[in-house]
This record gives C-alpha cells, structure tokens and sequence, in this order.
C-alpha cells in the first residue's frame, strides 16, 4: 500500500518537463521554497502548540489509540481529547497544503509513521523514530532539489519512501 505514493512522486517529478504543469503545481505539489517570513512564523508557532499539546496529552492519545472505551472507563474525556487531536492535524494540514501540496501531505502523513512501525519496539520509539525519518527526509529532500534543480516535495516523498522499504526489510530481520 505504501509504494503507491513512491510511485505518484515518481511520476510527478517528470511532469513538470513535459508541457504546462506550473499552473497545477502549487496546489498538487506545493512550493516549500515559496515560504514568506510571516508564513514561517505561523508554522513555528504551530509547531510549539503541536509539541505541547502533544507531550501534555501523549499518555491520554496512547490509551485512546489502544482503547478508546478502557480509556473513557478511566475517566478520560476520549471525545475532547479526540477533537484536539483533529483540529491539530486540520490546523497543520491547513498550514502545509501551500508548501507541501494536496498530492504530499497525505505521504508525509503516512510514510514516516509507516516506517516508524516497522522498526519500533514501544510506542516512545515509534514517535521518535517518526520524527527522525520525516525530519531527515525533509531536509534530505531539499538539500538534493536545491542542489539537483529538480522538484522538492516529491523528493522528499521519495525518500521518505525510500526510507519506508529500507524499514520494511529491516522490520523483518529486527523483529523476526
């Protein structure tokens, strides 16, 4: 299920060399290098608010991942909880589709979390192992387009995928 985006990046990278792709790109594919001051000043903030939402309530989002009626049984408000877990992923959603493109955020989305699952062995794991894939593969992939002249995000998607098979054939040696 995961090479499918790999396969749509790869796809995409070649569109732009055959005819008038442009006027498409900005909301397919997104332009990261497009980011104003005042663009990047909101995605700092956002970040903060993610990351302290996230580590005030990653015990709560852990018990409702794994069971949302034993957590509500615990007397944890699954519902509030939910709806700030939504309006975070909306908000940043939101934020990144100029950047990123409608076409990435779902693979940005997916392929390091993927990733992440196959090597983790708990749930701390996971979490850190997915930001250090999505961070590697963002500033990976935009190091290689500046330097190549090529396409940022599906570069960054390709190696996030790329980073996802590698995982995938690790996974299975680590764990089994």
């Amino acid at each position: 299920m995961c090479f499918h985006p790999a396969v749509l990046q790869l796809g995409l990278q070649y569109l732009p060399a055959n005819g008038n792709f442009n006027q498409y790109a900005s909301f397919l594919v997104g332009d990261i290098l497009s980011i104003s001051q005042t663009e990047l000043i909101y995605l700092v903030i956002s970040f903060v608010v993610v990351l302290l939402v996230w580590s005030i309530l990653f015990n709560q989002l852990h018990a409702i991942s794994m069971h949302a009626e034993i957590a509500k049984s615990k007397g944890m408000k699954v519902n509030l909880i939910d709806h700030i877990f939504v309006i975070l992923i909306a908000v940043v959603v939101m934020l990144s589709i100029r950047w990123v493109g409608i076409l990435l955020i779902n693979s940005l989305l997916i392929l390091p979390a993927a990733a992440s699952r196959n090597i983790s062995r708990n749930m701390r794991q996971y979490h850190l192992f997915g930001i250090l894939f999505a961070l590697f593969s963002g500033i990976t992939g935009l190091i290689l387009s500046y330097y190549n002249g090529i396409s940022t995000g599906p570069m960054i998607v390709i190696l996030a995928s790329g980073i996802y098979f590698v995982t995938f054939f690790l996974g299975k040696k680590i764990k089994g």
